[in-house]
């Protein structure tokens, strides 16, 4: 905001200072809008090289918890008989750590968002995936309560806008996902659209509303090409509901909490009816 303030006061100094002159109103014009544009600039430019460490810190700190994360996983892919429960409880604790340094790490931006308007909506679209990550719904709501014209975080990104349209539908704002959902999903092309179709379809399904959950596949098979969309609009059509199922769509739709992932059952590996040693 205060980025904004500093070229209004450049351009208004700069026109002043033009008609003092008497310079013809062209002139005067021209030299407004380069006060204004220049002093814009600048200003940017100095408040993103002052919040380069704290947006660096948040980044390697996310990178660091993935590649932690993911070497978990390949470790585990290369001891047989593992327990699959016990790495998916070491995962979860592993994000949730994750999520919770990340929220402390977005307060290193907080005096730059009276700076930049911009600032203050990318810290409110962080916080709300850390928060809807650790499953506290209820920050998660206060911020999206706050979405507005030049407010709240941003929804630029399909799973953001897929957690707006999930928590709608867990507090009963049926109408809510449906608004959200139509100013959204025409700037969603091809697979970017995918999560918000398959949500869209989901919440009609499970309001009884199989006609608009088929027009809504209908689209999404053209939409997206995703052979899921084909797969369930058949369900439907041929009044399969409970064999309806977005599982396909993967960690990003239970990712949104929505249903919980299928149990994955512990394998033993034998090796001629001994243990996995061999002996």
């Amino acid at each position: 905001m205060f980025s904004l303030f500093i070229s209004l006061l450049v351009a208004i100094v700069s026109g002043s200072t033009s008609i003092a002159f008497q310079l013809n109103t062209g002139t005067t014009v021209f030299f407004s809008l380069a006060g204004f544009t220049t002093s814009f600039l600048i200003v940017g430019f100095l408040v993103r090289k002052k919040m380069a460490p704290a947006q660096n810190a948040l980044q390697e700190s996310m990178q660091s918890a993935q590649k932690r994360m993911q070497w978990k996983v390949q470790q585990f892919q290369t001891k047989p008989g593992g327990n699959v429960k016990q790495l998916q409880r070491q995962l979860e604790a592993d994000q949730q750590a994750m999520c919770k340094q990340g929220l402390e790490l977005t307060q290193g931006l907080e005096p730059f968002r009276k700076w930049s308007l911009l600032t203050g909506r990318q810290m409110a679209t962080m916080q709300l995936q850390f928060y809807y990550q650790l499953k506290d719904f209820a920050k998660a709501d206060e911020i999206l309560a706050s979405c507005g014209f030049l407010r709240g975080p941003l929804m630029m990104d399909p799973m953001a806008v897929a957690m707006r349209m999930a928590r709608c539908y867990k507090n009963d704002d049926l109408a809510g996902a449906k608004r959200v959902f139509k100013r959204k999903i025409k700037w969603f092309r091809r697979d970017r659209g995918t999560l918000l179709y398959g949500l869209m379809s989901w919440i009609h399904v499970q309001k009884d509303e199989i006609d608009e959950a088929r027009r809504v596949l209908l689209k999404a098979k053209d939409a997206t090409g995703n052979d899921l969309f084909t797969k369930n609009w058949d369900h439907l059509a041929n009044d399969r509901v409970k064999k309806f199922s977005n599982a396909g769509l993967g960690e990003q739709w239970y990712g949104l909490y929505l249903e919980n992932p299928p149990t994955v059952k512990q394998q033993r590996i034998r090796a001629n009816g001994r243990n996995p040693r061999g002996f």
